[in-house]
C-alpha cells in the first residue's frame, strides 16, 4: 500500500449508505486535503448513493442490486459526472481492492460483509472493521489474509477502538502482548434495561430500535436491545486481542461515556472516554497514529456527573449468554450463531416473530446444527448456510414465534 505524499488519501467506503458510512464521509468532508472518497458502494439505495456521488465525486460507485445500478447510472450521466458504476456480489470486493484507495472502511451490515473485507485485507489495505460479522464468522481466516496481504486492521466499533487505544504499542493483532489481565467491554444497556421480563416479552420493533445514546442502523439496534450486540462484540475481542473469553467481560454503563476499559496485572485500569458518536473512532482510525479533528463535542466530566457500572442480567437478555457459549464452543460456532441472529432480527423486524423469539431461534439452532472447525471460507459459508436454513424452519414453528 502506497501512499503519495501530498496528495489526498483515497478511501473506500463500504455500505457508505449506512450510518457508519454518512459518518465517515462527514469525518472525510472535514479533512479535504487529507482524505479523499475514492470509491462508495451499497447494496441497494441509489438514490442516497446519488446523493453521495454529487457531493464527493468518487471515481468509482459500487451497488449490488441491478436495477439499483441501472438508476444510479441514470442519475449520474443526467448529472455528468464520469462516475464508473460496478455491479453484482462482486461489485464491493472490486472496489475494495482498488489500488488507489489504500483505505478502506467496511460498513456492510452482517455476512455480506464478509468478501469485501477478506477483499480489502488480502490487497493489504488499511481496513477499518466496522462491520463485526465477518471477524464472528471467520475471525482466524481474516487475521491469516491480513498479515499475509500486509493490511493493517484497525477496529471502529467503540468498545474495540476504545481497547485500541488503551492497547500497547506494537501489539499484533490477534496475539495478546504480556501484561494484559483483561478486558471490560461497556454495554449501555439498550432501551430495555430496566424493563422488566413481561414487559420485554411484549416489545416491538418500534421500541427495539429506539437506543437511548446511539444512532444506528435498526439491526444493529434490535442488536443492542438484547444484547447480542454486545455478545459478538466479546467474540470480536477475543479474536482481534488474542485473548481467551476468561479473560473478555462485559460491563454495563449507561451513561456510555466510557468506551472499555483494559486492566493490566499491575492494578492499572486503562480507559477511554468520549461523547458518544461514532465520528471519533472513525476519525482515530483515519489518521493514526495522529489524532485529527472529528467535528464531536467534547466531553465535560463534570456536566457528566456519576459514572455508573453495574453487571448485565442475561436472565433478562440471554444472548450475552448464548454468545459467550459460542465463543467457548469456538469452530463454527459464532457463525452458526450469527447467521441465526440475522434471520431472527430480520423476522423480528418483519413482525414473524416476537423479542424473546430472537433468543429461542438461535438457541434452537445452535443445537440442530453441528460446529466443525474453521477449514476454509467455503467450510464457513456452509455453516452460515444451514445455520440460516435451521433459523427459518424455527421460525416457522408456532412454539418460537409464540416464546415468552
Amino acid at each position: 500500500m502506497t501512499v503519495r505524499a501530498g496528495e489526498p488519501i483515497g478511501v473506500a467506503v463500504l455500505g457508505s449508505t449506512g450510518t457508519i458510512g454518512d459518518n465517515t464521509l462527514d469525518v472525510i468532508a472535514r479533512h479535504p486535503a487529507r482524505f479523499r472518497a475514492i470509491a462508495l458502494g451499497a447494496r441497494r439505495d441509489h438514490a442516497k448513493l446519488l446523493a453521495q456521488c454529487l457531493q464527493f465525486r468518487p471515481e468509482v460507485a459500487a451497488l449490488v442490486e441491478p436495477e439499483a445500478a441501472l438508476a444510479l447510472e441514470c442519475g449520474l450521466r443526467a448529472a455528468g459526472l464520469p462516475t464508473r458504476v460496478l455491479v453484482g456480489e462482486s461489485a464491493l470486493e472490486e472496489i475494495a481492492a482498488l489500488p488507489q484507495a489504500p483505505y478502506v472502511m467496511a460498513g456492510i451490515v452482517g455476512a455480506a460483509g464478509l468478501s469485501s473485507s477478506l477483499a480489502a485485507a488480502r490487497a493489504g489495505k488499511r481496513l477499518m472493521i466496522a462491520n463485526k460479522e465477518p471477524l464472528v464468522m471467520a475471525g482466524p481466516i481474516l487475521i491469516e489474509a491480513a498479515r499475509a496481504g500486509g493490511a493493517t486492521l484497525l477496529p471502529i466499533d467503540s468498545e474495540h477502538n476504545a481497547i485500541f487505544q488503551c492497547w500497547p504499542a506494537g501489539a499484533e493483532t490477534g496475539r495478546a502482548p504480556p501484561g494484559v489481565r483483561r478486558i471490560l467491554l461497556t454495554a449501555s444497556g439498550g432501551p430495555f434495561v430496566d424493563w422488566s421480563a413481561e414487559a420485554i416479552a411484549m416489545a416491538t420493533p418500534e421500541q427495539a430500535c429506539k437506543h437511548p445514546k446511539w444512532v444506528m442502523g435498526r439491526k444493529i439496534s434490535v442488536d443492542s436491545a438484547t444484547l447480542m450486540n454486545k455478545g459478538l462484540e466479546v467474540i470480536e475481542a477475543c479474536i482481534l486481542y488474542g485473548l481467551p473469553i476468561a479473560q473478555v467481560e462485559v460491563v454495563v454503563h449507561r451513561q456510555s461515556l466510557v468506551h472499555s476499559l483494559v486492566e493490566y496485572v499491575d492494578g492499572s485500569m486503562l480507559a477511554q472516554l468520549g461523547s458518544p458518536d461514532m465520528r471519533t473512532p472513525i476519525a482515530h482510525a483515519l489518521g493514526w497514529p495522529d489524532r485529527i479533528d472529528p467535528g464531536v463535542q467534547f466531553l465535560d466530566l463534570a456536566r457528566a456527573g456519576v459514572l455508573q457500572f453495574e453487571l448485565p442480567d442475561t436472565g433478562r437478555f440471554p444472548c450475552l449468554a448464548l454468545a459467550r457459549q459460542a465463543a467457548v464452543a469456538g469452530g463454527l460456532a459464532p457463525a452458526i450463531l450469527n447467521a441465526a441472529n440475522e434471520i431472527a432480527v430480520a423476522a423480528f423486524l418483519e413482525g414473524r416473530l416476537n423479542f424473546n423469539g430472537i433468543p429461542a431461534v438461535i438457541d434452537s439452532v445452535m443445537n440442530a446444527v453441528s460446529a466443525g472447525s474453521v477449514k476454509d471460507l467455503d467450510s464457513v459459508l456452509a455453516a452460515d448456510g444451514a445455520a440460516r436454513s435451521a433459523a427459518l424452519r424455527a421460525i416457522s414453528e408456532p412454539r418460537a414465534a409464540r416464546a415468552r
